[in-house]
């Protein structure tokens, strides 16, 4: 082949390679972005928590300082130790001055109203053994021997409120098996092994399962609840700890924690019924049910901004939005902004926000317009805090709520099996529940065991009119 014949292969070669050569610095610069994008993420426009941010990552601004010192301010009203009554003081001591100051003359008589000064102790902490002596007797009439059997209620080695102690100090306080163990050794002077702690989890655990579903009834019919879930581990696959999820549905005064091996649908119409964020696990509800928290959306725009260009001014305007939602919304919940009025002022905010949006999912970036597309698809989730009173813009309450579970994750590493699971959700459902109606987690375990060893029917979770209406029904 002469030279000139092979100028047209080569050329055609070198455009082979050059098409190559182009399509692979798209690719490059793609995964460039995409990690430029993921090294950019920070708590202010992802879900990464704060604790994950970089050094000088420059968050939201924070108040400014007023020059006041930490603490109490000069006026304002003093929160004192309240006093215990005096019908229930155990021991008083009278205090008599015996000689005045001024003239060292004596002094008698007593006060009518002295000064009352208290002290709390703790009395030392001691089992108290019961033992249960079965006799063996002979019949008068065929003269069989007969042994009595030890008593239903009796038959566990530790009492009711012992292992009330024992599932609250796992469940609410996070306490490993092995240190619930030396606590009861070094507080009470009881030795239990590790298996009795795990023995007694179980136990609780089916003592717990009514009032449990009890709670779940009452939360599917309530009017507003949060609800959010969180990664979970259950137990080992291939070598590694097995992907679960926790989730919450928090009521008013119920809340109820489920753990579950999806992250589906399923389980949240498990939790709500079939009739209730953002997750596609919610998409089977009507949209005008449903709230998405309002700090999502504060990080959504705010990646907007971060990422530039075209959605980056469209960011900026959609966050100024969100600022004059929140400015209202806060008064409304001060009571210095009627919700009528506070009504009319956000339809111009909807009005805007949707054309905002609409023209980031024409006109913006890929990702940005993307991510503008999600949120519209939701676009009347975004309002019915508006109409409806008892909604929130945000998922605060259902974050503080599932708060307990992520602790405890992070110092457990989740459960081991599935019977740990429902030990988990359901004391901590017990727990928090507790909580919010400001009841004695200690003192309702105790009675809930001490139902179910005597075959009893248990307390309720529910709160007390409620609790009172559902017994009338039954």
């Amino acid at each position: 082949m002469s030279p000139s014949e092979s100028i047209p292969a080569q050329v055609v070669q070198l455009q082979v390679l050059l098409g190559a050569a182009l399509e692979r610095i798209r690719q490059l610069e793609q995964e460039n972005a995409r990690l430029r994008e993921r090294q950019g993420q920070n708590s202010t426009n992802s879900s990464r928590p704060p604790s994950s941010d970089a050094p000088g990552t420059v968050r939201a601004k924070k108040k400014k300082r007023r020059g006041r010192r930490p603490g109490g301010q000069p006026g304002h009203p003093k929160h004192e130790r309240a006093l215990v009554p005096k019908e229930s003081v155990d021991e008083v001591v009278d205090v008599l001055p015996k000689h005045c100051p001024q003239c060292q003359g004596k002094l008698k008589g007593k006060d009518a109203e002295p000064q009352r000064h208290q002290v709390v102790d703790w009395e030392p902490v001691k089992a108290r053994v019961t033992e249960d002596r079965c006799h063996q007797l002979k019949c008068q009439r065929c003269g069989s021997l007969r042994r009595a059997k030890v008593p239903a209620e009796a038959r566990s080695a530790f009492g009711e409120r012992l292992g009330a102690s024992m599932s609250l100090l796992v469940g609410k306080y996070r306490l490993s098996k092995r240190l619930v163990c030396e606590v009861v050794s070094d507080m009470g002077g009881v030795q239990v092994s590790v298996g009795s702690v795990s023995n007694l989890e179980q136990q609780m655990s089916a003592v717990l399962r009514a009032p449990v579903e009890q709670a779940r009834a009452y939360v599917r019919n309530a009017g507003v609840v949060h609800a959010d879930e969180t990664g979970w581990a259950q137990g080992v696959k291939q070598g590694r700890a097995a992907r679960a999820w926790l989730w919450v549905v928090a009521g008013t005064l119920v809340v109820v924690f489920q753990i579950a091996l999806s992250r589906g649908s399923q389980v949240i119409q498990g939790l709500l019924g079939k009739d209730f964020n953002r997750w596609s696990a919610y998409d089977g509800y009507d949209a005008g049910l449903r709230q998405v928290c309002g700090s999502h959306l504060t990080r959504d725009f705010q990646g907007f901004i971060d990422r530039g260009g075209k959605g980056g001014r469209i960011g900026r305007e959609l966050m100024a939005q969100r600022h004059r939602m929140f400015k209202g919304w806060h008064r409304v919940r001060d009571g210095t902004l009627k919700r009528r009025e506070f009504q009319k002022r956000m339809r111009e905010v909807e009005r805007t926000v949707g054309v905002l949006l609409r023209q980031a999912a024409s006109c913006a970036e890929k990702k940005t317009a993307g991510g503008a597309r999600r949120i519209l698809r939701l676009e009347k989730c975004l309002w019915v805090f508006v109409d409806v009173p008892g909604v929130e813009p945000t998922n605060n309450y259902g974050e503080r709520t599932i708060r307990q579970g992520v602790i405890y994750r992070k110092l457990s590493f989740g459960t081991r099996s599935e019977r740990g699971s429902r030990f988990i959700e359901r004391i901590l459902t017990v727990v928090t529940t507790l909580q919010q109606q400001k009841r004695n987690p200690l003192e309702f375990l105790t009675q809930v065991l001490s139902a179910y060893r005597r075959g009893l029917p248990p307390p309720s979770l529910l709160p007390a009119f409620d609790s009172a209406q559902a017994a009338v029904s039954a």
